[in-house]
């Protein structure tokens, strides 16, 4: 079997991919807007906040934490879900790498 696409790209280049994927989903990131303004752990809430199925919130949740960016404890039945704070600056450090290079008003301007 020939090599993946992936591998011909930089390690950056594909966890910033990884990352932008887990961000392209309105729910993601409205499940990450609200751990962010809660400032806590939150489980059940998402249900009764976003209007979306428990199955489908479980799926984008298991998203976010395939890449990280959020980190699950149990407790009792049921899970907590934070932002996984060193994971959190990875990412946006990725992030603000590939936009940090953009200088505005450089000479030779946009084509």
């Amino acid at each position: 079997m020939g090599i993946t696409k992936t591998e011909l790209f930089s390690e950056v280049d594909n966890q910033i991919a990884l990352a932008a994927k887990a961000f392209a989903h309105p729910a993601r990131v409205a499940i990450l807007h609200y751990i962010l303004k809660t400032n806590a752990c939150i489980n059940s809430d998402l249900v009764q906040e976003l209007g979306l199925a428990q199955a489908t919130i479980s799926q984008h949740l298991r998203e976010l934490k395939d890449i990280g960016i959020i980190q699950g404890t149990i407790e009792g039945s049921r899970m907590n879900y934070c932002i996984n704070p060193a994971r959190w600056e990875e990412v946006r450090a990725l992030f603000l790498g590939v936009f940090d290079q953009y200088l505005p008003g450089s000479p030779g301007g946009c084509c």
